[in-house]
């Protein structure tokens, strides 16, 4: 005897084990796993059935239907080229276009135009340089910051102090000198800004992405995942093979560009988003993949960021997010404010070589110059705090005469109207010695 209840029923489940079941055991187990086994499969066909009378059909291989489900929220299936469903080996519809495509005996990574893209680069994800993006070809960032997040206040591990959680895993991470923001899950998180957005802003951060289905969102309101969502309006949005705009709730156009997956597989991709109004542009890379007259955009005092498809095995990185406003119309502040500081001019480190990213501003500066030749102006040269302080006052002065040399011979503009002076590290440009301050610190005023 056992003794005591627990113990009998410890005897029992012992006895049980180790005692040879009757033909008639046999049997009844035998039914009872054909009733769990039917019942598995009679949810299967229930969900598969639900999905064909309620779900969104899109082809395995048509990625802007499958995006289009997402964004609206709508429940979808995926189909072959004859219109069937597909469905793993028990029976279940699949989701994901990769295990589909695995499915059906095609290249799992092939993209909408057939092309297999190259593994991923050895030795893991390089990080990217913001500031020499080619990208911005015609892209001028906002001079008045209302954030600047580099993560690096934040401690390694910790989800960033100046974002609101709003459901997810997110960590920051330290790599190579750098800090971003890395996702484990689907989530979403929120950016409060001091004031609201204006009408003319920018945003600059980079993402890199490595599922299929991964994407990230940018919105003034709730607008995915988490519910209620009640955003109608345009998303900024990157995802494995497209970026740009989309509608949400079939509110606000549709411009996207599709890109090769590498480009956002294989590093920290530079992306930037540049309003006037309705207008807006977005740019990924050294592409500008969006450019739009007639965007949804309520501005508001809060950013909503949304990513999907992340996991610990294939996260999400998002970089230094910096969002600003003007980016444009250098004129009308000048009369307005008497002084502009942009950050559109940029240096090697100890150079005086304008470098090639700077060409949209100066030719802003130009422009404005001459469409207004009453005007005469002040460039000021600044450095970073390495080395001698006469060494880089020498050269914040060459970096000033850089820009004014450009001015006047590519402009013609009378050098009677372009004042320079050189600062060297006396004016604070940046105050964080981080990778990203020093660089904002090698700029002209």
């Amino acid at each position: 005897m056992c003794g005591v209840h627990r113990r009998i029923l410890i005897c029992l489940a012992l006895a049980g084990i180790l005692a040879l079941p009757s033909p008639g055991d046999a049997q009844i187990f035998k039914k009872l796993k054909e009733t769990v086994q039917q019942s598995a499969e009679d949810e299967i066909l229930s969900r598969a059935d639900l999905l064909t009378r309620e779900g969104v059909s899109c082809p395995f291989n048509d990625f802007e239907c499958i995006d289009g489900a997402k964004e609206s929220g709508d429940d979808y299936y995926l189909t072959d080229e004859n219109g069937e469903m597909v469905v793993d080996g028990e029976g279940a519809p699949v989701t994901d276009p990769h295990e589909a495509a695995e499915t059906l005996g095609e290249a799992p990574s092939a993209s909408p135009s057939g092309n297999v893209p190259p593994p991923p680069a050895a030795g893991g994800v390089p990080p990217a340089d913001l500031s020499t993006a080619d990208a911005n070809v015609d892209f001028v960032p906002g001079d008045r910051t209302l954030i600047d997040y580099d993560y690096f206040n934040d401690d390694v591990g910790d989800f960033p102090r100046g974002f609101e959680l709003i459901e997810g895993s997110f960590e920051v991470i330290e790599w190579q000198g750098e800090r971003y923001l890395r996702s484990l899950s689907n989530g979403v998180f929120a950016i409060a800004l001091p004031s609201i957005l204006p009408e003319r802003f920018t945003i600059e951060t980079a993402v890199n992405l490595q599922h299929g289905n991964a994407y990230v969102a940018i919105t003034p309101g709730r607008a995915f995942l988490t519910r209620p969502r009640p955003y109608a309006g345009s998303a900024i949005t990157v995802r494995y093979r497209e970026a740009g705009i989309v509608p949400v709730a079939s509110t606000g156009p549709r411009a996207t560009a599709q890109h090769h997956q590498s480009v956002i597989e294989n590093q920290i991709a530079p992306l930037a988003v540049m309003a006037d109004g309705e207008h807006m542009k977005v740019y990924l890379d050294s592409d500008r993949v969006a450019n739009v007259p007639n965007a949804v955009f309520p501005r508001t005092d809060t950013l909503f960021v949304a990513v999907s498809s992340a996991t610990p095995d294939k996260p999400i990185l998002i970089g230094r997010i910096r969002i600003a406003g003007g980016g444009r119309d250098l004129y009308d502040r000048l009369a307005s404010e008497g002084r502009v500081a942009t950050q559109g001019i940029y240096f090697d480190v100890n150079s005086a070589t304008i470098r090639s990213e700077s060409s949209a501003t100066l030719d802003e500066i130009g422009t404005m110059l001459q469409q207004h030749p009453d005007l005469r102006i002040s460039i000021e040269g600044h450095t970073d705090a390495d080395g001698e302080d006469a060494s880089n006052l020498d050269l914040s002065e060459r970096r000033a005469a850089a820009v004014q040399t450009t001015l006047i011979d590519e402009y013609g503009i009378d050098a009677n109207r372009v004042v320079r002076v050189g600062l060297g590290v006396s004016v604070k440009v940046a105050v964080k010695d981080t990778p990203e301050g020093m660089e904002l610190k090698r700029v002209v005023e």
